[in-house]
């Protein structure tokens, strides 16, 4: 069962860190790429690393509800048993006469061989990799002793940090997620890192949004709960205001990488997207009605994740609970990949769909206990070669038919009780299924894999039932609580090189 996320460690790596120039601070994998074949392009400017919030007079650039849950079992019984340049984008594109008015969210994402260059770089380099701009490990910039928290292990790594410039968001915002698509060869991780500016010139202090690898032999993927500084806080994969009633907003951001390595290796991470989503989605239990523009339906796989009921319960108690990673993986198969036989060797033979016990073990969070982080669903995503993949929000109904009609589908997130989804069977405290259609009349077609069977994942559920639970940020439970809603969010995969429709589908909801 998924569950609430949980208080857990303070943000910032334990121990101390050696800088390559002498002086000592106190400081808060696995993958197709070899970390000693990177071609050199153009070496970064190295500057000291400081782990202070980023000055209220740094250059910046121009360009909401509190997410508490992310519960992927069923409350009530179920029915029936070209890589895109980065840049700014501001808020959602403006709507279509007779559509609903899109909810303000601002999407910054680093990925271009120039967005890499406007950084600050630390040890590391930008490089071209599989003809994709990424960022590497150059020269460390120090060795520091990590413990982690979850194996009681302590091990040397050496670091390297790049740190964006100042992202000043289009509307000031109540919550940012971050995402991240990089590669982390065995002996390698990589930890993300957000510092916001509030509407009154203050910082937040440098919170640790995650730190991930894909496999899970050196370090426990993980996030940090109970980071705070009075005003805000880390609740699992969101940087959210804890009172967004008494006006606090944030204006600004700038996020840090440190890549990590084994000493005296030559491995390294290799970053090729990073950025984040800033929203300030208004508190409501219900949205304005979206009018229907486009039919079409993907041909998507389905898998149910009920099938993997009992299976590998170390992963958050086995397949009742493996929603979000099963929504993953029928997205990253629509797209052409999917784990080699080497990959699921590990898998007991006598499971079905194997690459969906493959899935839950890649994207499992230490801290959260779960699968459902949702930055670290994304990160596995775009481990597959030439995926790119973020969290993101978007404001209606209207622009998941633009990329559905485009051929993207989309991963929702929504919470609702039995009665609220007619066809479902279910009620659930939070979510995730694929949309990936809809019909003539406008009702969504979803792989719902909360279905008994892969052969049932596929449901049609009613337009105005389905985009009132998945974008309104406020609900009354099954015994009359207010409770929140995820406000829209969803994760977007697309590849490498997307037809010039889906660039287009892409963009008019902000992600470049």
């Amino acid at each position: 069962m998924g569950r609430r996320g949980r208080a857990g460690h303070n943000g910032g790596l334990s121990g101390s860190v050696t800088d390559r120039r002498g002086d000592r601070r106190d400081r808060d994998g696995r993958g197709p790429w070899p970390g000693s074949a990177v071609p050199e392009i153009v070496t970064s400017v190295g500057i000291s690393f400081d782990h202070s919030a980023p000055r209220a007079d740094d250059k910046g650039e121009h360009m909401a509800t509190s997410r508490r849950t992310v519960l992927c079992a069923a409350i009530g019984t179920l029915a029936g048993a070209g890589a895109l340049t980065s840049g700014p984008a501001a808020a959602l594109s403006a709507p279509a006469a007779g559509t609903p008015r899109t909810a303000p969210v601002d999407n910054r994402f680093w990925s271009s061989y120039g967005d890499w260059r406007r950084g600050t770089a630390d040890g590391v380099r930008t490089v071209v990799h599989g003809a994709r701009p990424a960022v590497v490990i150059a020269r460390p910039a120090g060795v520091l002793d990590h413990t982690d928290p979850h194996t009681g292990r302590t091990d040397s790594w050496e670091y390297a940090t790049w740190t964006s410039p100042v992202h000043r968001v289009g509307t000031p915002a109540t919550e940012v997620i971050p995402s991240w698509n990089a590669h982390t060869p065995p002996g390698t991780w990589l930890q993300t890192e957000l510092s916001c500016e509030y509407a009154d010139g203050s910082w937040t202090p440098w919170y640790v949004m995650g730190r991930w690898a894909l496999g899970d032999a050196d370090i426990r993927r993980t996030s940090l709960d109970g980071q705070r500084d009075g005003r805000t806080s880390v609740w699992t994969d969101t940087l959210a205001v804890d009172d967004p009633a008494a006006g606090v907003r944030l204006v600004a951001y700038r996020l840090r990488l440190t890549l990590f390595r084994r000493p005296g290796t030559r491995l390294t991470p290799v970053v090729r997207r990073a950025g984040a989503m800033a929203s300030d989605v208004p508190d409501r239990f219900t949205v304005p009605a979206s009018v229907p523009e486009h039919a079409r339906e993907l041909i998507v796989p389905r898998y149910s994740q009920n099938t993997h009921i009992g299976q590998y319960p170390e992963y958050d108690n086995g397949g009742e609970a493996w929603c979000s990673p099963t929504s993953s993986q029928m997205i990253v198969e629509y797209w052409g990949r999917r784990p080699s036989a080497a990959d699921l060797s590990w898998v007991d033979p006598a499971f079905a769909d194997p690459q969906v016990c493959h899935a839950a073990r890649f994207t499992y969070d230490y801290a959260y206990e779960g699968c459902g982080n949702w930055p670290f669903n994304a990160a596995y995503a775009a481990s597959y070669r030439g995926m790119n993949a973020v969290v993101t929000r978007l404001g209606s109904l209207t622009d998941a038919e633009r990329l559905v009609r485009a051929g993207i589908p989309l991963i929702t997130s929504q919470s609702f009780r039995q009665d609220e989804l007619t066809g479902a069977g279910y009620g659930t405290a939070g979510h995730l299924m694929t949309v990936i259609g809809f019909t003539p009349e406008g009702d969504v077609i979803a792989n719902d894999p909360a279905s008994p069977s892969n052969e049932a994942v596929r449901r049609v559920y009613r337009r105005r039932e389905w985009e009132n639970i998945w974008l309104r940020t406020k609900r009354y439970t099954a015994t009359g609580k207010v409770a929140s809603g995820s406000g829209g969010v969803c994760y977007l995969y697309w590849p490498q090189h997307p037809t010039g429709a889906q660039r287009r589908a892409l963009a008019a909801v902000g992600v470049r």
